[in-house]
């Protein structure tokens, strides 16, 4: 094969990787906003338009602890911790700690509720438990969504993360909770676990720390880590960016290099465009 035919493989590979993208964006989109438009109707039957951040939270909570039966799963394994749909209406996911903090998060973030995912881990990385933290007031405070409950001092102040690495504040936070496991504290941190992806071993998160200073925390993962939906949405966009790029870099390299015939898409929409809307001349 010369180098034309070569060309002309991978132009059509890419042009139809392409398409394959463009549909892939808008139906994840579709996709996406279904879900929206069902986590909208359900919050509107729990909170209040008008309440602060705070008692948008403490209605979300309400409902966890003492809403109306929820279904039981007959095979846990067939429903998805990072759907929705699921998360909010099956009791075993309701009881863990990483699926009832979703819910949480999906409720609170379609009332307009700044709030984000926090892990706490063993000193070997690995997730012990998982939180909420909601901002109020410009600050991040905790929301314990397996507990149904905020972290609290003695005096009723709510608590971040910062307040909560002191033993003494956590000891006080903790002790009015019923059945609160102890180890679930506060001296490590992550809102990404890196170390749960199968490149771990690349030392990812120091490579991110040096290129992104606060990466973890000032990008918003949580949907990308909490939403089915929204992950295939991100990544079917990317993809056609990124194959939309290829295709130029293809098309320079047509153009100016190896100065082979290719179909030229823009040139050909103004040509219909013009044909479509250019009255005729009648002679």
């Amino acid at each position: 094969m010369n180098r034309h035919s070569i060309f002309r493989v991978v132009w059509w590979t890419c042009n139809l990787l392409l398409a394959a993208a463009l549909v892939a964006s808008a139906w994840c989109g579709v996709w996406e906003y279904s879900v929206r438009q069902y986590l909208d109707g359900f919050s509107d039957a729990i909170v209040a338009d008008s309440a602060t951040p705070q008692q948008k939270a403490e209605a979300i909570l309400d409902w966890m602890r003492v809403g109306p039966p929820r279904m039981i799963a007959p095979r846990v394994a067939e429903l998805s911790s990072r759907d929705p749909e699921d998360t909010l209406n099956y009791q075993q996911l309701l009881q863990v700690c990483g699926t009832a903090t979703n819910a949480f998060l999906n409720l609170a973030r379609s009332t307009g509720v700044q709030a984000r995912r926090l892990l706490l881990l063993t000193p070997a990385r690995t997730a012990k438990h998982v939180v909420a933290e909601i901002n109020v007031d410009g600050r991040w405070v905790i929301v314990d969504a397996t507990y149904r409950t905020f972290l609290r001092d003695a005096k009723g102040n709510l608590l971040t993360r910062q307040d909560l690495q002191n033993p003494q504040m956590f000891a006080e936070a903790t002790a009015h909770i019923p059945h609160y496991v102890q180890e679930y504290s506060y001296e490590n941190l992550a809102h990404v676990r890196v170390a749960a992806l199968p490149f771990h071993g690349m030392h990812i998160r120091e490579f991110l720390d040096w290129i992104l200073p606060g990466w973890d925390e000032s990008l918003e993962w949580g949907l990308l880590l909490e939403r089915r939906s929204f992950t295939c949405l991100f990544l079917a966009v990317v993809s056609f960016f990124l194959l939309l790029a290829l295709r130029g870099a293809l098309a320079w390299w047509a153009d100016h290099r190896l100065m082979a015939p290719r179909f030229h898409l823009r040139a050909n929409l103004i040509r219909a465009t013009t044909a479509f809307f250019t009255t005729p001349e009648i002679k």
